[in-house]
Parts: C-alpha cells; structure tokens; sequence
C-alpha cells in the first residue's frame, strides 16, 4: 500500500478555499495546470512510500503513541505559493510551529517501519495545482508559464480562510489508478487535548 501521514483540514476550511481558488481557475495559465479537487486537499505531514500490510500494526502504534502527546493546534488556510514552476500552493498560518512539531515526530515515529527519511524541510501547504510534463518545453515557454503561476499566486495572495483546530491525524492511503490519484483515510486518532 503506498501511504502517508496528513492533517485533513475540515468542511468549512475547504469550501472557503474552494470559493476562492474558482475564480483564479479561470485566469491566463491556470487551464494549462492540472488542478487538485477539494477531496485531494491535506496537509502531508510524512511520505511514507509502499507499506506491506502486514507491517500496519507497527505503524498504527507508532503513530498513536505520537498522537497521545502532541496537542491539537489552531491552524488556518492563507495566501498562495508556487514550488519552482511545478506547484501552486495554499499555505497555513497560526500554530504552524505546532504542526512542524507534529511532523516531525511523525517522521521519527515511521521511519524504522518504512525505512524512508524524508529529506525535504517541512514546509506546510495544500497542493492545489501542478504543472503538466516540461519535457520538450523551449526555456521561453517555461518562462511565460512562470509568469503565469505568479500570476495565479497573486490572485491568492489576500485570501485568508477561517481557523481551524487541526485535532486529528491520518493515516491515509494513495491510489494512483487511472491518471488521478485517490485518498482514502485508513485510521485516525485524536491528537491529545491539554485545554
């Protein structure tokens, strides 16, 4: 199974970003992107990769020991970013330190059961679009396109969704079946509550 650990943000915090990233699908560019749906929206905490079923039970330990001694935080959706000319992004604001926290016990917690370290630095956000293949693209067109996701950035620039607690973690499974990927949340556990 390839799976991953991630933080769903609820209802009301992605109708909000929905409503603001429609109109933004309709702006020069934007139809050249491939864009996430709604359901696709999560804040990935941990890659785990492929899993063997039978090492589940380990992992689900794992995770809920981390669970029981990371509290639940305030979070909220903001803004807009882009990762090279690849991804365009929503990003998170408010007890951000707390979800950094999160991820990375949840990394430690994981690693010996998946044998992956991720490498990459923490950076929270939802993905809401990519780019298509670059391969035989001219530098120029590239260039244009860069534009362009800067242009949808801005246009996101402003938007600030309602807070949020952020008071579960999942583990979630991907299936890449059929050109889209699909999630599905295999097991939840409620972060701890110090209020």
């Amino acid at each position: 199974m390839r799976l991953f650990v991630a933080v769903l943000p609820p209802t009301e915090a992605l109708q909000g970003l929905f409503d603001a990233v429609a109109p933004v699908r309709e702006l020069p560019g934007a139809d050249r992107l491939r864009w996430t749906g709604v359901e696709g929206w999560h804040l990935t905490l941990a890659f785990l990769g492929e899993v063997a079923a039978e090492r589940l039970p380990e992992l689900e330990e794992g995770l809920a020991a981390v669970a029981e001694v990371h509290p639940a935080h305030r979070l909220r959706i903001v803004g807009a970013g882009r990762f090279g000319d690849r991804v365009l992004w929503a990003g998170i604001e408010g007890q951000a330190w707390a979800l950094r926290r999160l991820a990375d016990a949840v990394a430690e917690a994981t690693a010996e059961v998946t044998g992956e370290t991720d490498t990459f630095a923490f950076h929270p956000h939802l993905t809401l679009a990519r780019a298509g293949s670059s391969r035989g693209h001219r530098r120029a067109v590239q260039r244009v396109a860069t534009a362009e996701l800067d242009g949808l950035v801005a246009a996101l620039a402003d938007y600030r969704g309602p807070e949020w607690d952020a008071a579960e973690l999942h583990l979630m499974r991907s299936d890449l079946g059929g050109g889209f990927a699909h999630y599905e949340s295999l097991r939840s556990w409620a972060l701890a509550d110090w209020s």
